[in-house]
C-alpha cells in the first residue's frame, strides 16, 4: 500500500531503558536513550541520522525497523502504525522496508551459499518460483557473477559481502532501504565504491534511503537531508549541502570540524589499500 504524506514519521518518539537495581531503597535508574524525537522521510528522499556512539541513532534505527517499541510517541511507515503493533502484525514491514547491516560477516549466515542468502526474503514471501532468475539479477546488479551464488559468504572479501547485503535487502522490492553503519568496517579504498552501490541502487529502484552513520562525511556522499543525535535528542536537521556550509548548532560545528572529508581521505590512500581494492574484486 502507498500512500500520500511522508513515508516515515516520528512524533516525539521517546525510548527509556531501566538499569539494573543497585539499591533496594531507591528506584532503578533510567536511561534516556531517545528523547522525543520528531522527524519525517519523504517518499524517495535520503536522510542521513548522525552521532556520536551513544547519541541515541541505532536504537532509533531499531524503532524504525520494528525490532525495538519505543516507550512513547508513534512511528508510522507509510500510513500505518508501527509503535504499537507486536512482530506477529508487522509482516508487511519486511517487505516494505530491508535493512543493511553494519558487519556483512555477522548478517549473512555461513552455512547457506550466496543463492540462498539473497533468496531467503523471497522464500519468507512464500515465492518459490523465479528466484534463480531473480537472485541472478540482483548479483549481476551488485557487481558480482552468477557465479558467486555457488559460494559461501566466507569466500568473499568484506567489500563483496555487503554488496551481497546489498542484493538481499533489494531482493522483497522493498519502498525503503534502511543502512546501519553499512561502510565503518570497511577499508577506506572500498568504502566509497559500496557507498556509490548504495547511491545507484537507490536511484534505479526509486527506494527512500535512512542511512545511521557517526561520519558525516560518508553520509555527505549518499544522503539528501541530515538530522544530527546528540544524547538521544536531534539537535539540527538540514539539507546536506546547508550543514555542511552553514552548521547551527554547536555539536554540528564540531563534527563538521573534526570529521575528514571522504574525498580527501580517498586521495591519500596508499598503494597497498588500492591493491586490497583490487583483491576485492570492487
Amino acid at each position: 500500500m502507498t500512500t500520500d504524506g511522508p513515508v516515515i514519521e516520528l512524533r516525539e518518539v521517546c525510548r527509556d531503558f531501566r538499569r539494573p537495581r543497585t539499591s533496594l531503597r531507591e528506584a532503578p535508574p533510567v536511561v534516556h536513550a531517545v528523547r522525543g524525537v520528531s522527524l519525517s522521510v519523504e517518499r524517495g528522499e535520503r536522510v542521513g541520522i548522525v552521532g556520536e556512539s551513544g547519541s541515541g541513532k541505532s536504537t532509533l534505527l531499531r524503532m524504525i525497523c520494528g525490532l525495538d517499541r519505543p516507550s512513547s510517541g508513534e512511528i508510522i511507515i507509510d500510513g500505518r502504525p508501527v509503535h504499537d503493533q507486536s512482530a506477529r502484525r508487522l509482516g508487511w514491514l519486511r517487505e516494505q522496508l530491508q535493512l543493511v547491516f553494519q558487519d556483512p560477516m555477522s548478517s549473512l549466515d555461513p552455512r547457506m551459499r550466496v543463492r540462498d542468502i539473497v533468496a531467503e526474503p523471497l522464500v519468507a514471501q512464500g515465492r518459490r518460483d523465479g528466484n534463480a532468475d531473480r537472485v541472478t539479477e540482483l548479483l549481476e546488479r551488485v557487481g558480482l557473477s552468477a557465479e558467486a551464488g555457488d559460494r559461501y559468504p566466507h569466500q568473499f572479501s568484506g567489500g563483496q559481502r555487503q554488496r551481497i547485503s546489498v542484493a538481499r535487502a533489494l531482493a522483497p522490492d522493498p519502498d525503503i532501504l534502511v543502512a546501519d553503519e553499512p561502510v565503518s568496517a570497511l577499508d577506506v579504498s572500498v568504502r566509497a565504491q559500496v557507498l556509490n552501490l548504495i547511491d545507484e541502487v537507490v536511484e534505479a529502484y526509486h527506494l527512500s534511503l535512512v542511512f545511521v552513520s557517526h561520519d558525516l562525511s560518508v553520509v555527505r556522499h549518499v544522503c539528501d537531508r541530515v538530522a544530527v543525535m546528540r544524547r538521544g535528542e536531534i539537535v539540527e536537521v538540514a539539507p546536506t549541502e546547508q550543514l555542511f556550509a552553514d552548521p547551527q548548532h554547536e555539536y554540528t560545528r564540531s563534527l563538521v570540524a573534526a570529521i575528514p572529508d571522504l574525498q580527501s581521505a580517498l586521495a591519500g590512500r596508499t598503494a597497498r589499500d588500492l591493491a586490497q581494492g583490487v583483491a576485492d574484486g570492487l
